[in-house]
């Protein structure tokens, strides 16, 4: 027996820990290494800058997640407010960016069991934590909810355990080849030692980093009390985000000289050994074990919510709107699962320093939509009367110049990654995937073109009751 509408199982712990395991995984353990060799201490600059930027577009898609709480989400407003084109590119970019970290991810889960597998062909892992992660989003949502609030448990105590840990080094010396201290934050080369156009460059990771923090406006649709759990979660989550990364990266530079941060290994295993923990490899191990399958999980579920929203919209197959007896778009579910299935292959075929393109192509799919959320909310508002406006439950604040400077903001760093030619091919591959959203949308509106008419259509708004 299969249900109508999406089940509302995710609290607002649920929603909270879901977009703190989207954002804190992959960019923090190993992308920071990469933006810190960029831009030297003024990295924090560019996470600073780059952290209030996405606090506006998690301020504008709450506006319109409280206003309107859909399955879809954003890529449903793009279409409301925007139009339809603009709908279709939104959800199948964001789908896209999903798919390729859950790539990145899946073949890194491989990487990190064979330190304690060698033996082990790492396509094993690969494949198994494929099908662990597709049946788990086959559950309910609150299964879901729950596993995710666990998996980021034990990485945000990771990560205050790393920042105690490190304050304490700084304090007392621990281990420390060199005397630790804030100094270091301007003895090499000064605070800004590649100018700011190092800090430019380090945009594109910076991003990367941020990335899947949108996911709380997609759990909307599925919030016991959207009108509340939502504006909690975005005032608190990208805060706390940002904290976590200024802190652990202020840490990390105070203890070692920016110069050699990922030169030798990575620092957060450093850190726990220079405390006197043997195991600090294998803790560290287990850390990023559980934040690539909490960044998997959030990815597969984002994607096939969204997808979902699009098939009910009539601009993805009518089988993704399927839902189990759970409240599941299962077809969504099989879907992205089959999708990493077939670039299990190609992951292998990467070579080791791809991560600076992973990233980057996922840099410009995540602005891509964030500029897309920024530019809905601006149309919504100026369909809405004085009246209307004043009656939102969570405006966005400084209206409208905290909006359009992110949108220019958005738009910038996405000339960054055309600029600089590391990004460059990113650029390129993101232009090229627009394209051919952009055709497949207009040969898909004449397939259906016969058929619309006589087909009812489905309407979102029974999703917000």
């Amino acid at each position: 027996m299969q249900t109508q509408t999406l089940t509302r199982g995710l609290s607002a712990r649920h929603i909270r820990f879901m977009a703190l395991g989207s954002a804190i995984g992959t960019g923090l353990f190993y992308g920071s290494a990469a933006a810190i060799q960029m831009a030297g201490p003024a990295v924090l600059l560019a996470y600073l800058i780059g952290g209030a930027a996405v606090y506006m577009v998690m301020r504008a898609l709450g506006e319109m997640a409280v206003h309107n709480p859909v399955a879809g989400s954003f890529g449903h407003y793009a279409t409301s407010y925007l139009g339809p084109l603009a709908g279709v590119i939104t959800g199948w970019t964001y789908a896209f960016e999903m798919i390729i970290v859950c790539l990145a991810d899946v073949t890194a889960f491989g990487i990190y069991m064979s330190l304690w597998f060698p033996e082990v062909d790492r396509w094993v892992w690969v494949l198994s934590i494929i099908f662990f992660i597709g049946a788990l989003n086959l559950c309910s949502v609150k299964v879901f909810g729950e596993m995710e609030f666990w998996l980021s448990i034990v990485k945000v105590g990771a990560i205050v355990a790393m920042i105690i840990g490190g304050v304490a080094i700084i304090l007392f010396g621990f281990g420390s080849a060199e005397a630790s201290g804030l100094h270091h934050l301007w003895s090499h080369g000064g605070f800004m030692p590649n100018g700011w156009g190092g800090v430019v460059a380090s945009l594109a990771v910076v991003m990367f980093a941020f990335g899947g923090i949108e996911i709380i406006g997609i759990s909307a649709g599925e919030a016991q009390d959207p009108q509340r759990t939502i504006p909690r979660a975005i005032n608190a989550v990208p805060v706390r985000i940002l904290l976590f990364y200024v802190l652990t990266l202020t840490v990390l530079m105070s203890i070692f000289p920016w110069p050699q941060i990922g030169s030798q290994g990575s620092p957060f295993v450093q850190i726990f050994e220079s405390l006197g923990i043997p195991a600090a490899a294998h803790i560290l191990n287990a850390v990023v074990i559980s934040a690539a399958i909490s960044a998997i999980n959030s990815d597969i579920f984002g994607a096939g919510r969204m997808l979902y929203g699009m098939a009910r919209q009539g601009q993805a197959p009518q089988s993704f709107a399927k839902l189990s007896a759970n409240g599941v778009p299962w077809m969504t579910v099989l879907v992205m699962a089959a999708a990493l299935l077939l670039g299990v292959v190609l992951n292998y075929l990467m070579p080791k320093d791809v991560f600076l393109l992973i990233a980057s192509i996922a840099t410009f799919a995540t602005v891509w939509v964030w500029l897309m959320i920024l530019l809905s909310q601006v149309a919504m508002r100026r369909r809405m009367s004085k009246e209307q406006a004043a009656e939102l439950k969570f405006p966005v604040p400084f209206w409208p110049y905290a909006p359009l400077a992110a949108i220019g903001f958005m738009l910038f760093v996405i000339g960054v990654l055309g600029y600089f030619e590391d990004t460059r091919s990113a650029l390129l591959v993101g232009m090229v995937w627009v394209a051919l959203v952009v055709a497949g949308h207009f040969l898909w509106s004449r397939v259906l073109a016969p058929n619309a008419e006589a087909q009812p259509q489905p309407q979102p708004q029974r999703d917000a009751a």
